[in-house]
């Protein structure tokens, strides 16, 4: 197999040199003719029964040319047999949850995680009984309903790591999906680690720009299928124009990623010798549960971090305020350092007792470090912080 940062540039493009182009064509079409109408049958028949191929696109809702590009792209750079792309990391999730109604309406949670797939599992919407669960509890508490396992490692937005290998031995038969969208494949591939599924919320560093909203699933081809039918039938289909921009990004994800975690651990160290901080969530630092699956489970630590500081909201929203560089903005994995405050922003959904719990206070900002220069970065939180 060829080398990460290789397939990052050419997957999904292997039919380029057949068509004469360089760059990705967009095809914008809702609707596709069908010259040989028993050729047009049979790809609807393919379509509606969750296949990744068929003859003909038949419909926009179906299938897209443009899409499937960066679906066989991310595929390869996940060891995935199919990803399948959605209209949004949300889309993709809701997707992969009513795949699994026929399977049983009991999953169990491993918090924290995104808010957005822990309030969408609480609040009952979709009929799941939904468990919230310990790492450590997943193999007492399986039952003869249990669909899926939900894990999110590095978890959002304490950066809390999980050990992928032993949620998997402790599912058994039950299949993981693990939200890797802090650590992209560049970081972690948790297929090659026993789960099932790997969701991302492409928005994040596969897009990596800040310009487009894409979620995408990875699995095997038999759990691809019905996964197809879900978004068939709900039509939570990734625009082709969203697709080409993150397959135009695709190439650069390694070194966006590498940069943007040289710059993580030097301002972790940093801030955590900082007299208003009193405490840094960084895998990098080796004080976090689990650090010691940076190098076995992930590569490496990532650009993500939370910081908890001293003078909690008062702080908080002083250094929210004081950003020069820093955008203080919701959102993670672009080229420009985003700082956010879960409890008020992200998070806010969530009950205060359970934000305490996993230690998410007033006084913490979730910080994604991108590849500015790092003395740039350091000055703008020296003067953020300052006076604290």
């Amino acid at each position: 197999m060829k080398g990460f940062d290789t397939r990052a540039v050419h997957g999904g493009r292997e039919d380029f040199k057949a068509m004469g182009v360089h760059a990705s064509p967009i095809d914008l079409s809702s609707t596709y003719p069908i010259p040989d109408f028993d050729e047009g049958t049979r790809s609807f028949a393919a379509w509606g029964a969750g296949e990744g191929e068929a003859p003909n696109s038949i419909y926009g809702r179906f299938h897209n040319p443009t899409v499937a590009r960066v679906e066989n792209a991310i595929a390869g750079l996940e060891g995935a047999d199919a990803c399948i792309a959605f209209a949004s990391g949300m889309a993709a999730i809701t997707a992969l949850l009513l795949s699994r109604r026929a399977h049983g309406n009991h999953v169990l949670v491993v918090r924290p995680l995104y808010a957005a797939t822990d309030g969408l599992l609480a609040n009952g919407l979709l009929g799941f009984d939904a468990e919230y669960v310990g790492a450590d509890e997943i193999a007492a508490k399986i039952r003869p309903d249990t669909t899926l396992v939900v894990i999110e490692t590095p978890a959002n937005p304490t950066c809390d790591l999980v050990d992928i290998r032993a949620v998997v031995a402790a599912a058994g038969k039950v299949p993981v999906m693990v939200d890797s969208t802090f650590a992209t494949p560049v970081l972690q591939r948790p297929l090659e680690l026993g789960a099932a599924y790997v969701v991302h919320s492409a928005t994040k560093f596969l897009g990596g720009h800040g310009d487009v909203i894409a979620g995408v699933v990875c699995c095997s081809e038999e759990l691809a299928k019905p996964l197809r039918k879900v978004r068939m039938s709900t039509g939570a289909n990734l625009h082709p124009l969203a697709a080409f921009l993150i397959h135009r990004g695709l190439p650069t994800l390694g070194l966006r990623v590498e940069r943007a975690q040289a710059n993580a651990i030097e301002i972790a160290k940093r801030l955590s010798q900082h007299p208003a901080v009193a405490k840094v969530f960084y895998p990098g630092l080796g004080t976090m549960n689990n650090s010691h699956l940076v190098g076995t489970q992930m590569s490496g630590p990532g650009s993500l971090m939370a910081i908890d500081l001293k003078g909690g909201h008062a702080a908080a929203s002083k250094v929210m305020n004081s950003v020069k560089l820093m955008v203080p903005a919701v959102s993670l994995g672009a080229v420009d350092t985003l700082i956010q405050h879960p409890a008020g922003l992200t998070h806010r959904s969530i009950p205060v007792e359970t934000l305490g719990k996993y230690g998410i206070t007033a006084g913490m900002l979730r910080l994604s470090v991108g590849i500015e220069n790092v003395e740039d970065l350091w000055a703008d939180f020296e003067q953020a912080l300052s006076g604290l």
